[in-house]
């Protein structure tokens, strides 16, 4: 790959940031935000899930994989366009500019649905083929996430197995009794993911024009409670009842002697194979119109998952079975080959490869020609053959991190180092370190990888404060924001543009 494609990119999830609503938006901002990027060369904005959260505010467990967050719908743009009144606005509750409060980001998403479709029946004929047009489109999902919303609020947020038997099982009287009976509700539904279509439509054009990229996060699993599994239980591994029969995790290892579990339903993979992926496929194109690259989180699972029964309570009764990611990639690929949307004959597709990866997961990866990860911060254990060795960074298929929005930031890394582990990274930079975010940053970008990724915390040389999230625990994970104006990054954004072009790096 020439020296041109060599970028760099910041992690920045838009929830964090700034603005007075008390959760970032797709608005104003956002575009500042990519008119700063583009203005100093900076190629890729990479995102967490753009998906619903669950109740702790986290991306990785949503109840509808295909939607859109409603936290990020923009009230200023919804007022200029006549969708809101002055007293509509003035009526949502806002946050405080510090911390994400995810009770009162949904709140503030419920009412504002309501009044969007309170006020529908206002709204231009244009405006009402246009919705129509776009909810035809999004047949794969869209009714289902809404019917699933607002059953969920109806049963006072039991999960979907607990609700009333005709409803679980989707008896069709059912449904038809629910579209009947929620015709406001489904449409606040419809209105809310419409409009955040629309600004995030927006914002890609924006990112084009900037010569940003657009890196998204797709997690491997989706929740047991979700529309997704409500909607297709056949191809979960759920029982008639809805209880799992088998859970996903990751096996003991030196992290944990009794393993991880996820409690999420694993994939009955004979029935996904039998009907040609359609979900599957569906489910990652829906993605791949969203962004222009695309993580898969827990790439692994594509040749082999860990599964555990499901009324386990550790993952050390598991066991691996197979799984037919080079049937779904390949159908992945001639899908987008035969629609035009595989640039340059690779998938768009960056695999999460961290922990332990066995051969045939990296044959997997590198059949596709399909990027890996590499994260800086795990690279100073003191053996040699480390893969995450800058050193040992051979070849350009890969996206070099400093840390992730799973990681400490650089500083609070750094502080919690001893002082063995502190003189390998200094062996290993060649220099004393007085600023690590920035050092370790520069290390990354002089690798031979085609991508530089850091987060914004590493930049603006931020301590854990600023951490996003702890795996493993619950508290103030996915709550951090950005607590200073967009212009105020200017310096720290020029710098990081000015390096990254002095290692051959730009948009």
């Amino acid at each position: 790959m020439s020296a041109s494609s060599r970028r760099a990119g910041v992690l920045l999830h838009p929830t964090a940031l700034p603005g007075g609503t008390g959760c970032g938006t797709l608005g104003r901002t956002a575009h500042e935000w990519l008119t700063l990027l583009g203005r100093h060369r900076i190629g890729v904005w990479q995102l967490l899930p753009l998906a619903p959260p669950d109740a702790t505010g986290s991306p990785y467990s949503s109840p509808s994989g295909s939607a859109l967050n409603p936290w990020l719908l923009d009230v200023d743009r919804l007022l200029e366009q006549g969708f809101l009144s002055p007293t509509d606005a003035q009526e949502l509750p806002s946050g405080g500019a510090e911390r994400l409060d995810p009770a009162l980001q949904e709140q503030r998403a419920r009412l504002l649905g309501r009044a969007l479709a309170r006020n529908w029946h206002g709204q231009p004929p244009s405006r009402r083929r246009a919705l129509a047009r776009w909810c035809r489109r999004q047949g794969f999902w869209l009714r289902d996430h809404c019917r699933f919303m607002v059953l969920r609020r109806q049963q006072g947020g039991l999960p979907w197995w607990q609700w009333p038997e005709p409803l679980a099982r989707r008896q069709t009287a059912a449904l038809r009794r629910c579209d009947r009976d929620h015709r406001q509700e489904l449409l606040a539904e419809a209105l809310l993911q419409w409009l955040l279509q629309e600004e995030w439509q927006a914002l890609r054009v924006h990112a084009a024009r900037e010569g940003v990229s657009l890196f998204g996060d797709l997690p491997f699993y989706v929740a047991h409670d979700s529309a997704d599994v409500w909607s297709r239980p056949w191809l979960f591994s759920v029982g008639a009842g809805g209880a799992l029969r088998e859970q996903s995790g990751v096996p003991p290892d030196y992290f944990s002697e009794t393993g991880q579990l996820w409690g999420t339903p694993v994939y009955r993979w004979r029935r996904h194979l039998l009907t040609g992926f359609h979900w599957w496929l569906g489910r990652l194109q829906r993605q791949l119109e969203l962004v222009d690259l695309l993580r898969l989180d827990h790439f692994r699972a594509l040749e082999a998952y860990w599964s555990v029964p499901g009324d386990a309570v550790t993952a050390q009764g598991g066991c691996w079975r197979s799984s037919p990611g080079t049937l779904l990639l390949a159908a992945l690929w001639l899908r987008l080959a035969l629609s035009g949307g595989l640039a340059g004959g690779r998938l768009p597709l960056v695999a999460e490869d961290l922990g332990v990866i066995t051969p045939p997961v990296e044959a997997l990866r590198d059949h596709f020609g399909l990027p890996g990860m590499k994260i800086l911060q795990f690279a100073f254990d003191g053996n040699a053959d480390n893969p995450y060795l800058p050193e040992n960074i051979h070849g350009s298929r890969w996206v070099v991190y400093t840390g992730t929005h799973d990681n400490a930031t650089a500083i609070g890394w750094w502080q919690g180092l001893d002082g063995a582990v502190r003189q390998r990274v200094e062996a290993s930079l060649a220099c004393a370190v007085t600023a690590p975010g920035w050092q370790l940053l520069e290390r990354a970008l002089s690798t031979s990888a085609d991508l530089v990724m850091v987060p914004l915390q590493d930049l603006l040389e931020l301590g854990d404060e600023a951490r996003f999230n702890t795996p493993g625990t619950v508290g103030d994970n996915w709550t951090w924001r950005l607590d200073r104006p967009l212009e105020q990054l200017e310096g720290a954004l020029q710098g990081y543009g000015e390096l990254a072009c002095r290692h051959s790096r730009s948009a």
